[in-house]
């Protein structure tokens, strides 16, 4: 056989070897899986502390040694964590914490910290001349944040970039700006609540959640809730969740109001008095009558209705200030918020796993995990 009859009979064989590994390389070169969780290593705990004593701090406690680290911030970062820190989350491999600060002292900003060490990454201020953007919720879609201010602002932040790369103004009537709080995510959209501006002045008063389209990012509408809208959240099936908290002495009722994020309508109402609200998946707990008589109670989110109590042996929480649902377990984290601080972690059965003491006034929790 001739040299060139030769390549003419093997060269489609070839070809077709190499197709074959060709596309079993492609076929082979996908994103590694995110390592599987094994058990948890550890929680931080963010503690408010008292308003103007600049002495807001997260706490974390190890599992397995059963040791707290009071506050872990100082420690691996040799500052404090600052004044009035009011929110704590978890995105990918980072946490942001937010540190409202107080009026007119250049005190406010959002921390981005590692989850693995808590060491700050980079710290992202708001303190304009006007001293009113002080920050207070921060909630995330498709690696952005949004962080609600009381100057009526929504801030985006790029998660790669850790920079602020949009700004959003909200307006709440007679072109004043809305005092924004609570704020989630659903069905590609941002809820943001709108609360009171001032308590001496009943004529304040808001009623509102802002709706803000995240495509555009641009605001939609304002769906009419109640007075005093503070907390909001998004539970697996779309709907929102928002507490109203009234404002004392005037004669509307706390509530909680259930929307629908598809046609943006509310569809329930109740007369509830509750402080936290905290959804995973499928399980809800709330805070009720903490002030009276304080209890945490699951929500039907089929219906909408306060369920049984969370705790089911005879441990107490004088002040139930926050809760956190560990999604690796559904654990609940509840915390006390009389002093000194101290965290209860209980199981899927309500019975409590453990228990550790925090830097003052706990409210958020955030997980580390071991892997396998």
């Amino acid at each position: 056989m001739k040299y060139n009859d030769y390549l003419k009979t093997i060269a489609p064989a070839v070809l077709a070897i190499t197709l074959l590994f060709s596309s079993c390389t492609k076929e082979r070169n996908f994103e590694p899986k995110a390592p599987e969780i094994s058990g948890t290593k550890g929680i931080y705990v963010l503690c408010e502390g008292s308003w103007g004593q600049n002495n807001s701090a997260i706490s974390y406690y190890d599992i397995a040694t059963n040791t707290v680290v009071q506050d872990i911030y100082s420690k691996v970062n040799t500052t404090k964590l600052g004044e009035t820190a009011n929110d704590l989350q978890a995105y990918g491999s980072k946490m942001y914490c937010v540190v409202s600060g107080i009026k007119g002292q250049s005190n406010s900003f959002v921390d981005i910290m590692s989850i693995a060490t808590g060491k700050s990454l980079k710290r992202i201020s708001f303190n304009e001349a006007s001293n009113l953007d002080i920050p207070r919720y921060v909630t995330f879609y498709q690696n952005k944040a949004y962080v609600s201010r009381y100057d009526g602002v929504i801030s985006r932040i790029d998660t790669a970039t850790m920079t602020v790369d949009a700004e959003l103004q909200l307006m709440n009537g007679a072109n004043k700006a809305a005092i924004l709080e609570g704020i989630a995510v659903a069905n590609g959209k941002l809820y943001v609540t709108n609360a009171v501006n001032d308590y001496a002045n009943p004529n304040s008063l808001k009623t509102k959640v802002t709706v803000v389209d995240l495509a555009t990012f641009k605001k939609t509408k304002d769906i009419e809730v109640g007075s005093n809208p503070v907390r909001i959240t998004a539970a697996g099936n779309g709907d929102l969740y928002t507490i109203t908290w009234n404002v004392w002495g005037q004669t509307n009722k706390p509530t909680l109001v259930r929307i629908n994020s598809t046609t943006d309508a509310v569809v329930q109402t109740e007369e509830y008095d509750l402080g936290a609200i905290v959804i995973v998946k499928d399980q809800a707990w709330v805070t009720k009558d903490i002030y009276s008589t304080p209890s945490i109670r699951s929500i039907n989110l089929t219906t909408g209705k306060l369920g049984n109590a969370l705790i089911t042996d005879a441990t107490t929480i004088a002040l139930p200030y926050g809760i956190t649902i560990n999604p690796f377990d559904n654990s609940v984290v509840a915390t006390d918020g009389t002093t000194p601080g101290k965290v209860y972690v209980f199981g899927t059965d309500g019975k409590k796993k453990f228990d550790f003491a925090t830097a003052g006034l706990p409210q958020r929790a955030v997980f580390t995990y071991n892997y396998k």
